[in-house]
């Protein structure tokens, strides 16, 4: 609703744009285009973003996030594989692959 009124906001300042020949209603006119089409443009990011959004119902709580965080976490270092223990230093000849 709110783009639909800050497009007839712009047409209303195009209209008083085109029809005036004095400087201030001019001015008004060219007010009123900037700030409906810069309102126009954040009420269309407005809905797009709200459409792509989650609803608030379907958020992680505090307290479960708290238990995914934990089960999830990286070993401590000492459990960790062999794999993580090989250590690379400036002596190793370069790879040519």
């Amino acid at each position: 609703m709110t783009r639909w009124l800050m497009l007839g906001l712009t047409l209303i300042g195009l209209a008083l744009v085109f029809s005036t020949k004095s400087p201030g209603v001019l001015g008004l006119g060219l007010l009123l285009c900037l700030v409906g089409i810069v309102g126009f443009v954040f009420a269309l990011a407005a809905d797009r973003i709200s459409a792509n959004a989650r609803p608030e119902s379907s958020m992680i709580l505090g307290e479960d996030f708290t238990r995914l965080r934990r089960r999830t976490a990286p070993p401590p270092q000492g459990e960790a594989g062999p794999a993580a223990t090989k250590v690379f230093n400036d002596t190793d000849p370069p790879r040519r692959d």
